[in-house]
């Protein structure tokens, strides 16, 4: 068994001192920060909790007493990076204890890449992470992912012990979570059943293990009468000290309401000016989704480097292509999925908000000096810089000239935006203890122009539930964005007249994914942002 109080500081620890002393120091913090386990299978029992919980204090502590006298601004953000992370694993044990409230948080098997640096949402540790091998996969990686599966009956009987919650939302929404992990392992256990049969029986013997604990848990959810939300107090903790906010719950209602507002009285207006055009005509084959995705990754990406947006590296346009995917049929009146519907209106518009995979490939080709910035943050702490500009590249693009001659895509920019806010603001209600999870899939729907949302659509359907896990990402999105232009608005004003568009989103991702508040003040000096989310003068 790994122990935490082997790994805890002592009275003996080395003193931070310097930025070298705190990325040793980082290091170890996350190696505390990993359950205890015994052959790979976590222990989350209260026992351990508590312990993990007590120590967590120590390092608090330790972090604390660092002299940071004389460093450098980037490396001051680092020692409140670190900060952060331990705040988030002090709201993690406080409030959120997803490992008792939350059955989501106990799926093993994911089969599908994330397009952020880290797996969003509470993850239990040790979970495969089918996208982390390369494909095709080799005999060693079909042997490891194997062993690990074979984990997943012991985790189960352990989840059977602490989960031990009364969220009712959490756990109706998380049994869901747990019955489609068997389907992606059934899936997964025919697609290997050629090639590496023992990989296949390991995931069918996992899928037996996930049937059971579906079954336990749906047998338990009549029994499930609490809240879910965390409370808006709680909630604007996390914001503040989590997420390095400058904002309360109340605050984000406010803007995202007035986001709301903006898009759709902006939709109309366009509508309006549109009203003389021909409607939307939708991708109708697989050629042409195929001819039709591949130039709007062409089109785009010529119009980032002709105009000098962003430069380019040869990582990006590979990284658009990788994500084109592939044709998929529906039947008359039928809906493919809010974004689907997006894409098959007007491809180009969702080659902005893959921003997402430009920041993966360049942490992976050129990742940051620091290895705290390298790794990817605990808790979605990324979520405003990550979400926030994928979103924002969108409106910032249509602003900047990329869809002058396209006027019908120029109403899907404030579709989407307006789908962001109406779902972001039935998380907040979710988290402020005044929507269901039901009411929050209604609110978004209806607040999501043209039917494109249904509330019974998978799309909505897992986007409340994240929200409601993960407390600050259903709003990151347009939060973020609202931070980024605040940024650009501060970067600007310092340099009246020489305003470098290209400069700016270089020294902006040579910055990292980490907090915006905290890019701010490398990018302008001014701390001011982050000293209001911290309450600090």
């Amino acid at each position: 068994m790994l122990s935490a109080v082997l790994l805890s500081p002592n009275a003996d620890a080395q003193s931070i001192r310097t930025h070298d002393d705190l990325v040793e120091f980082f290091f170890d913090w996350r190696a505390f920060h990993a359950p205890p386990n015994t052959n790979g299978v976590p222990d989350y029992s209260p026992e351990a909790m508590h312990r993990r919980h007590a120590e967590l204090a120590r390092w608090q502590e330790r972090l604390a007493a660092a002299d940071t006298s004389g460093w450098t601004i980037a490396e001051q953000i680092d020692w409140y990076i670190v900060r952060a992370e331990m705040n988030g694993l002090d709201f993690a044990h406080r409030v959120k204890k997803p490992w008792s409230r939350d059955p989501a948080f106990w799926v093993w098997f994911y089969p599908n890449p994330t397009d952020v640096p880290e797996r969003e949402g509470p993850q239990i540790w040790g979970a495969v992470e089918l996208p982390d091998y390369g494909e095709p996969l080799t005999s060693d990686d079909a042997e490891e992912i194997a062993r690990r599966l074979r984990r997943m009956p012991a985790v189960y009987e352990h989840a059977r012990t602490v989960l031990t919650g009364n969220a009712r939302d959490l756990w109706v929404t998380g049994v869901r979570s747990i019955q489609a992990q068997s389907e992606a392992l059934d899936i997964f256990a025919r697609r290997m059943e050629s090639d590496f049969p023992d990989l296949s029986a390991a995931a069918r013997e996992a899928r037996t293990a996930s049937d059971g604990l579906a079954s336990w848990l749906a047998e338990r959810s009549d029994e499930k009468t609490g809240t879910s939300g965390v409370g808006k107090d709680n909630y604007s903790w996390n914001l503040r000290h989590v997420h390095l906010l400058p904002y309360d719950w109340e605050d984000e209602v406010l803007l995202m309401q007035r986001e709301l507002n903006r898009s759709h009285a902006s939709l109309r207006l366009e509508e309006h000016r549109n009203r003389d055009l021909p409607g939307h005509a939708q991708i109708q084959t697989p050629d042409e989704y195929d001819r039709r995705l591949n130039e709007a990754v062409d089109e785009y990406m010529a119009f980032l480097e002709e105009e000098a947006i962003l430069p380019i590296r040869e990582y990006m346009d590979q990284a658009l292509r990788e994500r084109i995917g592939s044709f998929s049929p529906v039947e008359e009146g039928e809906l493919r999925g809010f974004f689907s519907e997006i894409t098959y209106r007007d491809p180009i518009v969702m080659r902005t908000h893959h921003y997402h995979w430009f920041d993966l490939a360049r942490m992976r080709d050129e990742p940051h000096e620091s290895p705290i910035r390298a790794t990817p943050l605990l808790y979605n702490m990324f979520d405003g810089r990550a979400e926030g500009m994928a979103t924002g590249m969108e409106e910032m693009m249509m602003h900047a000239g990329l869809l002058d001659e396209k006027p019908r895509a120029r109403e899907l920019i404030w579709v989407l935006l307006a789908q962001r806010a109406a779902r972001g603001l039935g998380g907040l209600y979710q988290h402020g203890l005044e929507m269901s999870f039901d009411e929050a899939t209604q609110y978004a729907s209806k607040w999501t122009p043209w039917g494109l949302l249904p509330a019974d659509g998978a799309t909505i359907q897992w986007e409340e539930q994240f929200y409601l896990r993960q407390p600050a990402y259903g709003t990151s999105y347009v939060i973020g964005k609202l931070e980024i232009e605040r940024l650009i608005a501060e970067y600007a004003r310092q340099r009246e007249g020489s305003f470098d568009l290209g400069a700016f989103m270089d020294a902006f991702n040579a910055s990292g994914v980490i907090p915006v508040s905290l890019i701010h003040w490398e990018m302008t000096g001014d701390k001011s942002v982050l000293l209001d989310a911290l309450g600090e003068e």
